[in-house]
């Protein structure tokens, strides 16, 4: 399993006051360790996956090849990635009908475990499935474990960005075959979408097919982008035409694994 990593100042023997995040993917795991001792000192890795092989078969194989988690963590983070996700304002989100919300929305799965996460600062919940096999492999191995859905993170990181200024907001972050779209109104969230799209076509076209519907100003309100931009220049040129603020926010600035150590969550 090709893997890449980037060490800063980690001393595993002190990894009991870590924190380990693990990002779940179908392209692939991410793993951060987060020092907050020494400047916030990060471990950052990503590891390729078997396609062959099920998402807790790889899980397995990762855990038994790296010596990353033959260590005790403080504190140990799981972000599920997909469009398996639904949101739910608070006021009407009960934990006991999290089941029956969630396959209101979606279509029913076997072996699968529904959780949900709470966005304290806007008031919405975000229920979303994980494959129930790696959901117990990995509560057995971190019985601490956190789950959570990579809405998440970003939503509520974004949440705090979106404040500064007086206009409105997208950002979009950027995977290989998906792309997740976060809306704001000073803070407050005003949409949440996943779409799968590899072509730069498709790109714009939800983009500026949500800045349409929510009737985004195209001099003032704001387009941000981030993560896996292949085709940075092609997308921001075309985007230009049509929204005059479009800005690039560099992937090495954050990760939706590290935005979690920037949360209260």
């Amino acid at each position: 399993m090709p893997e890449r990593a980037i060490i800063e100042n980690i001393d595993f023997s002190k990894s009991d006051q870590y924190t380990l995040s693990i990002r779940l993917s179908t392209d692939g795991f991410s793993f951060s360790v987060y020092n907050p001792l020494q400047n916030g000192s990060t471990l950052f890795s990503e590891i390729q996956i078997e396609p062959s092989l099920s998402l807790t078969a790889n899980l397995k194989q990762v855990f038994r090849e790296s010596e990353l988690f033959n260590h005790p963590y403080k504190r140990v983070n799981i972000v599920m990635t997909g469009k398996r996700f639904t949101m739910v304002p608070f006021e009407l989100f009960e934990d006991e009908q999290t089941e029956i919300i969630f396959y209101h929305n979606q279509q029913k799965r076997e072996n699968e475990i529904v959780l949900y996460n709470i966005l304290k600062k806007n008031n919405i919940a975000v229920i979303f499935g994980m494959d129930k096999s790696a959901h117990q492999f990995l509560s057995e191995q971190y019985p601490q474990a956190r789950f959570y859905s990579q809405v998440t993170p970003l939503a509520e990181y974004f949440s705090v960005k979106s404040k500064l200024g007086n206009n409105k907001k997208i950002y979009a972050h950027i995977h290989h075959n998906t792309m997740d779209i976060y809306a704001y109104e000073h803070g407050h969230l005003l949409l949440a979408n996943s779409f799968e799209c590899k072509e730069t076509e498709d790109r714009i076209y939800y983009l500026l097919y949500i800045w349409k519907q929510l009737d985004f100003n195209q001099e003032r309100d704001e387009l941000h982008l981030t993560g896996s931009i292949s085709d940075k220049e092609r997308l921001t040129k075309e985007l230009r035409k049509f929204v005059s603020q479009v800005f690039i926010i560099p992937q090495s600035t954050f990760t939706d694994i590290q935005t979690l150590t920037s949360c209260e969550l």
